[in-house]
């Protein structure tokens, strides 16, 4: 579970002396086994929350909190490094090492997080099959398509077996074929990881998310699942509804 509560987070400017808010009082809950989607326009809040969940950064005002295996809620401000134990990342832009082979790398992350012996040699095993890279082992970096490279920045994430996900655009430069793949392998982690996937894809997030959150200039401006979010706007479709929402001048 990944829960945002009263989340707030501001910066200061380089042309003004006071805080300005990226995004203010924001309250949801990513459910375990299930995918929540955050979508919105450029510049809506969505990576000032993705950071946060990634403990990269933290509250001004408000808590995130996490829940790991064991069930235990962890306060992202207080443990941020026990928090990253249950939290996988797929940025997106992959940043991968171009001279490494996938085997190497694999192994190289595996070190990051204190695997070793058997449970590094089971949990490497473990991503291999769950990404499909069984074929590109011993390739560099460097030489993988763009889903392969894809599938490889997943299997860095899951490692270490975190019960929470987050992927920021995951789809972002694939072609349709390598989409249905990543589809495919987000579906199947959903099973048993809380998700939260930020996309511009708005198809993606119908066929995958249990609920969206919507965000309009550092606000959220509804959240629910799809049938909820259209019953609020009373608009014909979700695509319909998400424009309504985040038109100009829209009322939260």
């Amino acid at each position: 579970m990944i829960e945002f509560s009263d989340f707030s987070k501001s910066y200061k400017t380089s042309f003004s002396k006071k805080s300005l808010f990226s995004v203010e009082n924001i309250s949801f809950k990513v459910e375990d086994s299930s995918v929540t989607g955050l979508i919105g326009a450029n510049g809506s809040g969505k990576t000032t929350i993705i950071k946060a969940a990634c403990a990269f950064h933290y509250p001004d005002r408000g808590s995130i909190y996490i829940t790991g295996k064991d069930g235990k809620k962890i306060d992202i401000t207080l443990q941020p490094e026990k928090a990253m134990e249950e939290i996988g990342y797929v940025p997106e832009k992959t940043l991968l090492p171009p001279d490494m082979t996938v085997k190497e790398f694999l192994h190289y992350c595996a070190s990051l997080h204190s695997l070793c012996g058997e449970q590094e040699t089971n949990s490497i095993k473990k991503v291999i099959s769950d990404c499909s890279l069984e074929d590109v082992l011993d390739k560099k970096i460097k030489q993988l398509s763009k889903g392969y490279g894809q599938r490889l920045s997943f299997a860095q994430a899951l490692i270490h077996n975190p019960q929470n996900l987050i992927l920021d655009e995951p789809f972002s430069g694939l072609d349709p074929s390598q989409i249905i793949s990543i589809r495919k392998l987000i579906e199947r982690l959903s099973a048993e990881k809380a998700v939260l996937l930020s996309t511009h894809i708005l198809s993606e997030v119908s066929s995958l998310c249990s609920k969206m959150c919507i965000m309009k200039l550092g606000q959220l401006a509804a959240t629910g699942t799809e049938a909820q979010i259209i019953e609020q706007t009373s608009a014909p479709s979700f695509e319909a509804a998400f424009l309504k929402l985040t038109e100009k001048g829209s009322q939260k």
